[in-house]
């Protein structure tokens, strides 16, 4: 049924989100019969990301077949090869955590127009939440208008991120990563969907996200959803081209320029001279909090 309010192509991704969802929740119930297989090591593919893409894809292209597509399983095998319209498909993002009945997972469809994206939908069919976003008319759940949250200290948010699991990751530079950005938040989550995870910052469930190793049906989505909820959305260094630089980072502005300073000089594409001035920052940062600690020691025993 097509939703009150929505622009067309984005009514049609939604119906495309919601069969595929359908489809993933009756795998659900007897996830132990699905048939599994290793793209690479720690990367699974199941037979219900092939049928929920191939649902998604028909669903699209009945409407557009003039449309390009660009999707995780079977890159851009399907669609016109040549359209400035590209529907950019993540038909199960959380697979690991389908595989084990871990109920964070979500379908993710966008479309880029010139390769500006212009439509988003998330849809999490284990609670039936719907995320849809249509540049400069807002970001919604369940048709109800979402923002970012509107917290400014760091040592009252809580931080999503993704872990490396991929053979060649950069390990190491992960955590020296958390071991900076953990002592000065609330909480990190890792709950293993980027999707999904970016959905919760527009919403404001969270405050930010950051996660390096992602492809753009990760991120093209969610990407829309945060800024279309008032938030940023960019590399490490926060520069906003980051689509095909496999590093993301969004959260509300007032964060995000705060998580900039304190991992932008991970990023891949942050100078050397770049790099030192953001360790400076930092350094002058800590400093700065420890002198207006009023009792630091107070603090050492509290609870996680």
């Amino acid at each position: 049924m097509a939703l009150p309010n929505l622009h067309p192509m984005l009514n049609v991704a939604v119906k495309a989100a919601r069969a595929a969802g359908s489809l993933i929740n009756r795998a659900a119930l007897d996830v132990e019969a699905v048939r599994i297989s290793q793209k690479q090591i720690n990367d699974f593919v199941t037979e219900v990301d092939q049928a929920a893409e191939k649902v998604i894809i028909e669903t699209l292209l009945t409407a557009y077949p003039g449309h390009g597509i660009l999707a995780e399983e079977s890159g851009s095998e399907f669609g016109a090869k040549d359209s400035e319209f590209v529907w950019i498909i993540d038909p199960l993002d959380g697979t690991t955590n389908f595989i084990h009945g871990f109920p964070f997972y979500c379908v993710s469809i966008a479309l880029a127009v010139q390769g500006k994206i212009e439509q988003a939908v998330v849809y999490d069919p284990t609670r039936n939440d719907l995320f849809t976003a249509t540049k400069g008319r807002g970001a919604y759940m369940n048709e109800r208008r979402i923002r970012v949250s509107k917290r400014v200290r760091l040592n009252e948010c809580l931080i999503s991120t993704g872990f490396p699991f991929r053979p060649g990751d950069n390990f190491k530079n992960y955590l020296g990563m958390m071991s900076d950005l953990m002592p000065k938040l609330a909480g990190m989550r890792r709950p293993g969907a980027a999707a999904l995870d970016m959905a919760y910052v527009a919403a404001g469930f969270t405050d930010g996200f950051f996660e390096t190793g992602l492809n753009p049906w990760d991120m093209a989505a969610g990407s829309l959803l945060i800024t279309e909820a008032g938030g940023l959305v960019g590399n490490f260094t926060g520069e906003a081209d980051f689509l095909e630089q496999k590093e993301c980072m969004a959260a509300n502005p007032r964060v995000y320029g705060q998580l900039v300073s304190i991992l932008g000089k991970y990023s891949k594409f942050a100078s050397a001279g770049e790099k030192a001035t953001l360790r400076q920052a930092a350094a002058a940062d800590a400093e700065e909090a420890v002198s207006t600690e009023p009792d630091a020691s107070a603090s050492e025993d509290a609870p996680f």
